[in-house]
């Protein structure tokens, strides 16, 4: 050990010995170490339905927005689970909207991750049952009444050349031009434009994946069924994208043969297709394999990935499994991933009330946000602050529900119902109060 020299006199030579050592002597202890940053917050959003209002609401709620509806949430990711289509009245202003944010959160240093739920795939591929009226009245522009008239026009003559797979159709299509009207409103052919693979809306939502993981939490729309936990999520994703890519390049050859017009609906391929097959057993003339193998694909499109009800854009296990039967399947799920928690919507809570299942491994968060469709729903978001505080934010409070990895659940308390298991820290927030300020202020 070094030993200073002793001053007995307050000698300038002697104290600059003194500072020289314990420079030296600091020096060898090492750098000091600068405190760690902070994890930045990831904020989730369930399921909005067009419903705008809301929406901006709960973003105004959590600082991720202004008063403007610009971006204010810094470095925060913002991740939208799925379904903003379908149902409410304002489709157009919602995926504007998201399409705004991504840009300006990304240069703030920030990211919107918007997922693919079951509404976005349906308008892809035109499955149009949740699609109202006023949904199409949103694209319709001044010269809507002229594409509707030629629309129709092209869809008479179309009637006329396929007079004998009409024959065979297992459904009938319209026949009055009042009926085709009534179905095909101003805006329809609009919309259907809007969300093919070029339209703008269709062309963005294509560039979303289905599935995504932030610092070991899952989020997606529907879940991950326990048999399907085996495929990596980058697989999961690149599947889904191909099986919209093959949807789009099929409904092109079948428009290229002129089998189809572009503006039919998911059911009036499907049946034109059937009765396809249907007339040509019925003339034992075979088409083309090309033909044949497009047709056969198309027919399929219910077994895939994407479509089925046990696929990640549709399950519902984690909603409907009891507590013992969900619980080691949740955890098979999240092991397969090295994973610690999932966040899906999809799945209405009745209790409008973000839904913790499975020991806190699982947050349901599709809160009924459209309200006027279901009753008792409400705007929420979970706030994701660091490794392991969860915080479920309502435009009149927060609660907190799991504050540290190892808590203990229990039944009941603020926020419980429909079966929910919160923390024992469980603490209602004041409501100027999240993630003990790491995104903006609610404005």
């Amino acid at each position: 050990m070094v030993r200073p020299p002793v001053c007995v006199s307050p000698h300038r030579a002697c104290i600059s010995v003194l500072l020289v050592l314990v420079s030296a002597m600091l020096a060898w202890a090492g750098p000091a170490k600068a405190p760690a940053e902070p994890r930045e917050s990831v904020v989730a959003i369930g399921d909005v339905h067009n419903d705008l209002d809301d929406f901006v609401a709960i973003l105004r709620r959590t600082g991720l927005i202004d008063k403007q509806n610009h971006w204010t949430g810094g470095k925060t990711t913002f991740v939208q689970v799925g379904d903003l289509l379908d149902r409410g009245p304002k489709p157009r202003e919602v995926m504007d909207l998201m399409m705004a944010l991504e840009k300006e959160a990304g240069q703030a240093g920030g990211k919107v991750i918007s997922l693919l739920g079951n509404h976005e795939l349906m308008n892809i591929m035109g499955d149009l049952r949740y699609v109202t009226p006023a949904n199409y009245a949103s694209f319709a522009d001044g010269n809507s009444e002229k594409r509707q008239r030629a629309a129709y026009d092209e869809y008479v003559k179309w009637r006329s050349s396929h007079a004998s797979l009409l024959a065979e159709l297992p459904h009938p299509m319209e026949l009055t031009e009042a009926e085709w009207m009534a179905r095909h409103p101003a805006g329809f052919i609009e919309q259907r434009e809007a969300f093919g693979p070029t339209g703008e809306y269709g062309k963005w939502l294509r560039g979303h994946a289905a599935v995504a993981e932030i610092e070991g939490t899952i989020f997606l729309h529907g879940g991950i069924h326990p048999d399907l936990a085996k495929t990596k999520l980058d697989a999961i994703n690149s599947r889904i994208r191909d099986e919209i890519k093959g949807f789009d390049a099929s409904k092109q050859y079948l428009q290229n043969e002129k089998l189809i017009l572009p503006f039919f609906n998911l059911q009036e391929i499907s049946n034109v297709l059937q009765a396809e097959v249907i007339a040509e057993i019925k003339s034992h003339v075979s088409a083309n394999a090309e033909r044949q193998a497009q047709i056969q694909e198309f027919l399929r499109h219910q077994d895939w990935l994407s479509v089925r009800v046990d696929g990640p854009l549709w399950f519902r296990g984690y909603d409907k499994w009891s507590e013992e039967e969900g619980a080691p399947q949740a955890s098979k799920v999240l092991e397969s991933y090295k994973a610690t928690h999932l966040v899906v919507g999809h799945t209405v809570q009745n209790s409008g009330r973000i839904r913790p299942r499975f020991g806190n491994k699982v947050f349901l968060i599709d809160t009924g946000m459209l309200s006027s469709y279901y009753p008792g729903g409400r705007p929420s978001a979970l706030e994701i602050c660091g490794d392991s505080k969860f915080i479920a934010v309502y435009l009149d409070q927060q609660i907190v529900l799991l504050d540290s990895p190892g808590s203990s659940p229990q039944s009941g308390g603020p926020g419980a119902g429909n079966g929910t298991t919160v923390s024992e820290k469980v603490a209602v927030l004041p409501a100027d109060r999240i993630c003990s300020g790491t995104t903006g202020a609610p404005q």
